[in-house]
């Protein structure tokens, strides 16, 4: 498995928390053990894609032409190995909305690393460095719009924005507001526990993760981020066919204040996007 070679800004307040725990004698913090740690088996199959103003069929168009290209020319696999190999990561800057210029208008969430966060007023991330190309492509300005997961699909929706680009997976219910391009990645699910749990250790497939997971009631715990794939495989949800758990489902803004609360106690299990768990278990862990 390739390292990640950046610990980026957006879990740092996980870092210092998680070095607050191990100064007060926390047992996560050992030179054996590691704070937290991403079981690796994929609960989920999934693909990500951008979503368009359904007003704007053009731009859809140029969307899904823009993707074949950077896939076609190596430019994907490049921007990817900034974030998951040894390449360096690009700041993207956004410029002011302004009705009266020609700009593409993209709706996120950036505290979703490594697929969009930020560092500074600077944007990072691997959707964040396609939207600046994409710009570029279109010949309009790029301004990018933060808000909360759950609201980026409605915006574009609102016509408040022309594309939704945030790690979004294809799901039937978010298009009733937008249209989505073609793929562009392939992600999942996955489990992330406390370092010196054991629990999961002889799982060898979902099923086995699921056959525990179906063990717990309401008393257990499991954080995820709003909105994301990870609350509804938890909640169960029809239109993906899961049945969901009887533990509580606890959300979050994101990933990284899941993972924050599993470390303090306030929850037994954190379920998110494999790139992010992996992202924020590196940041953590980096501390000790």
């Amino acid at each position: 498995m390739k390292k990640f070679v950046k610990i980026f800004a957006v879990v740092m307040v996980i870092v210092l928390t998680a070095t607050m725990f191990f100064g007060c004698g926390g047992n996560e913090g050992t030179a054996d053990t590691k704070a937290v740690k991403v079981i690796d088996i994929d609960l989920t199959q999934e693909e990500y894609a951008f979503g368009v103003d359904k007003t704007q069929p053009e731009l859809l168009a140029s969307v899904n032409s823009f993707i074949a290209e950077i896939k076609a020319n190596g430019t994907f696999d490049e921007i990817c190995n900034k974030y998951f190999g040894d390449g360096t990561p690009t700041a993207v800057k956004s410029a002011a909305l302004d009705p009266s210029k020609d700009q593409l208008v993209v709706a996120t969430n950036a505290a979703f690393e490594p697929f969009e966060y930020t560092i500074g007023e600077d944007y990072y991330g691997i959707d964040m460095e396609i939207a600046a190309l994409l710009a570029e492509k279109l010949g309009k300005e790029l301004v990018i719009s933060n808000m909360d997961f759950d609201s980026v699909c409605l915006s574009v929706g609102q016509q408040k924005c022309d594309i939704a680009m945030a790690g979004l997976t294809i799901k039937p219910d978010r298009e009733e507001y937008v249209n989505f391009t073609d793929s562009y990645y392939e992600a999942s699910q996955k489990l992330i526990v406390k370092g010196d749990d054991t629990t999961f250790d002889a799982c060898t497939d979902a099923a086995a993760v699921e056959a525990i997971l179906n063990t717990y009631d309401a008393s257990t715990k499991i954080g995820v981020q709003n909105g994301t794939t990870g609350q509804f495989y938890v909640e169960g949800d029809e239109d993906w066919g899961f049945t969901g758990f009887a533990a509580t489902c606890v959300g979050y803004k994101n990933g990284s204040l899941a993972v924050q609360d599993l470390i303090n106690g306030g929850v037994n299990y954190v379920i998110i996007d494999s790139a992010p768990a992996a992202c924020i278990t590196e940041a953590i862990n980096a501390v000790q």
